[in-house]
């Protein structure tokens, strides 16, 4: 509990086996301040919220990426806006050039 707490983090302890009980106040992580669609999907900006870091050098925007490829495929790409870095090429996922799925079986709430 001590721990929890003297990281910022809520504690509330409880008899459900399943959920933690330290975890993240909803003051803490990023927030979403602008939403549009592109033709692959969605493009999110994400501003950090100021609450103190667990981990430290954390980026102040975010940009998500959501492309709806297929209907059985979503795929969330987050890059740092102001940096470019090294992504990590994959041998069977290029890049997705197609449009947004027109029927996909999932949902993304933002």
């Amino acid at each position: 509990q001590s721990l929890c707490e003297r990281r910022g983090c809520c504690w509330s302890p409880h008899g459900d086996v399943g959920a933690p009980w330290c975890f993240f106040s909803s003051q803490h992580g990023y927030e979403a301040t602008a939403v549009s669609s592109t033709a692959a999907g969605l493009a999110v900006t994400l501003r950090r919220l100021p609450a103190p870091s667990l981990f430290g050098a954390d980026t102040a925007t975010v940009q998500l990426q959501a492309q709806f490829q297929t209907p059985n495929r979503l795929r969330l790409q987050f890059t740092d806006p102001g940096a470019k870095r090294f992504e990590v090429p994959h041998e069977h996922v290029g890049p997705f050039e197609g449009s947004a799925a027109a029927d996909p079986e999932y949902e993304l709430q933002v």
